[in-house]
């Protein structure tokens, strides 16, 4: 991992997603241990309590599992994008359904939406 002191980007993000890309990408595979934070801190030249923040965000999104004295390993859940997109859509789906939406419009919605961003 490297951090880009220039980018705008905060260093937590940058560590974060850099796991996030590397267990997409098959560098990270389930069960891959991880540096102590402390570790992690003293190679990319960043603070403890940055890397310890990538750390916690990480594992709110289930990327990574700790184990205290065992260490901190990456989770074994699958891609985290495909997660998120999963578990986006259900939600979506029982909005749509509770507000009485057919799946046409709702579909229709999401692409409407997908198109302005794009």
């Amino acid at each position: 991992m490297r951090i880009d002191p220039e980018s705008p980007v905060p260093p937590s993000e940058q560590v974060r997603q850099q796991v996030v890309d590397g267990v997409r990408e098959g560098r990270f595979a389930a069960g891959t241990p991880l540096p102590t934070v402390r570790a992690l801190a003293a190679d990319l030249g960043i603070a403890v309590n940055t890397a310890a923040r990538a750390y916690r965000l990480l594992k709110i999104d289930a990327i990574i599992e700790t184990f205290g004295r065992r260490g901190t390993f990456v989770a074994a859940q699958g891609d985290p994008v495909a997660r998120a997109l999963q578990s986006a859509a259900a939600e979506y789906a029982r909005l749509a359904a509770s507000l009485g939406v057919d799946q046409d419009t709702a579909l229709s919605t999401v692409a409407s939406a997908l198109g302005s961003r794009l």
